[in-house]
C-alpha cells in the first residue's frame, strides 16, 4: 500500500477548502532515490534561495503507484525570470504560458513552471491587457484546482519531504479511482481534451472512472472536434504508443469518443462491418501493445497504418488493387487514404511511408502464396512493418504466421589483380668497356 490508512482524511475538497491533506514522509512510498538527480538539483536550488520547491503532476502519480516516470516537472512560487538567474543553462519558453527549460549534460531538460491561478488570460494576453503578473500567478492551491485529473494533483515537498493534497488525488488512488478536479461537465467543455486524458489514465492504469464523470464525458463527447486538430492528433498518437492502446481504444468506443476523434470510423463501426473492423483493429492495437512492451521500434507512419488498414481492407477499392505479379500499388494506396486521414495533417514523408508500408502487403501477399521471396521485396525498407502488419492479419484470420528468412547480401569475391606488363621495358646498366 502506497499510502498509510490514516492519511485518507474524510473531509469534502472544494476550491474554497484552504486546507490540504498532509502526508508526512514515513506515511508514503516516495523516495529520493527514485528522483532523477537533476530533478532534486533544481529543487534543491530553488529551496536553498527561499521559494518553494515542489514535484508536481504525473511524476508524483507514478511514484506512488511504483512506476518510473519520464519527466519530473517542478512548480515553484518563483517567477520565470527569477528561475531562469538562478539557473547559468536555461530558457523561457512559451509565448502564452511561459516557462522555463533547465538544461544538463547529455540532453536532460528539467521543466520549472510557476504557480497559476484559474484566469481567462493568457501571458500574452495579460500584458497586452496592461495586466500585472499577479493576475496570472497564484498561490499552490490555486495551481492545483486548475489541473485536468485529481491524481494529477498532487504535490511532493522537497522540504519536508511530504505530499501535499488538495483535491482528494490520494484518495482516488487509493480507490483506483479517475475524477477530473470540480464539476466533470465545467471541467470538461472548457477544455475537451481533458476527456482524452481521463481515458488515457483510467486505461493505463486499470482504474475506473468516476460514474460523473462517465456520463460528462458521454454527454460532451462531441465537443472534442471544436479543439486544435494538431493538438488532438499529438494526444492519440501519444495514446497508440503507450503500451496500452488496446484498452484506450475499446474505452474510448464506450464512452462514444471514439468517432468524435476519427470521423472515417464514424460510418463503419455503425454498419454491418462494424464489428469486423472493430476487432481487427482491437487485435493490431493488441499486437502493437506487445511490440512496445518488448521495446522494439514502432514509428509514427506504422501507427498510421494500424489505424488505416482496417478501414481499407472492407473496401472495394483495396481489393481491386490486387495484383498478378509483384507490384507496388504505392501512388493508388495513397488516393485511396487521403480522405481517410482527415482531418489530420501529416508530413509528407510520413504519408509517403504509411503508403509504403499498406502497399508493400499485396507483394507479400504473392511472395506468401508462391513460398518465394526475391531479394528486391525483403529489401525494402518498410518491408519488416509491413510483414508485422500482414501476420497480425492473418493471425487474426486463424492462419499461421509467415516467417522469411533473412537475406544478407552476399559477399563479392575479392578482386584479383592482374599482373600488367611494363609498357616500356627496363633499361640495363650500362657496363663500363
Amino acid at each position: 500500500m502506497f499510502i498509510s490508512e490514516e492519511a485518507i482524511q474524510p473531509e469534502l475538497f472544494h476550491e474554497d477548502n484552504h486546507r490540504p491533506v498532509i502526508v508526512p514522509r514515513p506515511e508514503h512510498c516516495i523516495s529520493r532515490k527514485n528522483i532523477d538527480r537533476e530533478a532534486l538539483k533544481v529543487l534543491y536550488r530553488l529551496k536553498d534561495h527561499g521559494y518553494l520547491a515542489y514535484l508536481v503532476g504525473g511524476s508524483v502519480r507514478d511514484l506512488l503507484l511504483g512506476k518510473r516516470p519520464k519527466d519530473f516537472d517542478i512548480g515553484t512560487n518563483a517567477r520565470p525570470a527569477e528561475i531562469k538567474k538562478l539557473f547559468r543553462y536555461s530558457r523561457i519558453i512559451g509565448k502564452r504560458f511561459r516557462l522555463v527549460h533547465v538544461y544538463f549534460r547529455g540532453g536532460k531538460i528539467i521543466e520549472v513552471s510557476t504557480f497559476r491561478r484559474q484566469t481567462e488570460y493568457d501571458d500574452r494576453e495579460a500584458a497586452k491587457a496592461g495586466l500585472s503578473e499577479d493576475s496570472i500567478f497564484g498561490t499552490p492551491r490555486e495551481d492545483a484546482f486548475r489541473r485536468d485529473l485529481t491524481i494529477n494533483g498532487l504535490f511532493y515537498n522537497i522540504a519536508d519531504f511530504s505530499l501535499i493534497d488538495y483535491v482528494g488525488g490520494m484518495a482516488d488512488l487509493k480507490a483506483g479511482v479517475i475524477r477530473a478536479i470540480g464539476d466533470p461537465n465545467r471541467r470538461f467543455l472548457r477544455d475537451p481534451v481533458r476527456m482524452m486524458r481521463a481515458v488515457r489514465h483510467a486505461a493505463r492504469t486499470g482504474f475506473r472512472i468516476d460514474p460523473k464523470n462517465v456520463e460528462a464525458i458521454k454527454r460532451h463527447a462531441y465537443t472534442i472536434r471544436l479543439c486544435s486538430t494538431a493538438r488532438v492528433r499529438d494526444e492519440w498518437l501519444k495514446d497508440m504508443r503507450s503500451g496500452s492502446s488496446r484498452a484506450w481504444a475499446e474505452m474510448m468506443m464506450e464512452l462514444g469518443l471514439f468517432q468524435y476523434i476519427f470521423p472515417s470510423y464514424e460510418g463503419i463501426l455503425a454498419s454491418q462491418q462494424g464489428n469486423r473492423a472493430k476487432g481487427l483493429l482491437l487485435a493490431l492495437l493488441g499486437e502493437l501493445d506487445a511490440s512496445i512492451r518488448r521495446r522494439e521500434d514502432v514509428h509514427e507512419a506504422l501507427l498510421v497504418a494500424v489505424l488505416l488498414y482496417p478501414l481499407l481492407s472492407g473496401m472495394a477499392e483495396w481489393e481491386a488493387l490486387r495484383p498478378k505479379k509483384i507490384r507496388w500499388p504505392t501512388f493508388e494506396v495513397r488516393a485511396l487514404i487521403r480522405g481517410l486521414l482527415d482531418p489530420y495533417e501529416f508530413s509528407r514523408a510520413v504519408r509517403d511511408e504509411v503508403s509504403q508500408i499498406l502497399s508493400t502487403l499485396w507483394p507479400i501477399t504473392i511472395c506468401s502464396e508462391k513460398k518465394s521471396w526475391p531479394k528486391r521485396v525483403v529489401t525494402k525498407p518498410v518491408f519488416r512493418s509491413a510483414l508485422w502488419l500482414f501476420n497480425v492479419v492473418r493471425q487474426e484470420a486463424g492462419l499461421a504466421p509467415v516467417t522469411v528468412r533473412a537475406l544478407k547480401p552476399a559477399k563479392k569475391p575479392p578482386r584479383k589483380r592482374k599482373n600488367r606488363k611494363h609498357r616500356y621495358k627496363k633499361k640495363s646498366a650500362i657496363n663500363p668497356a
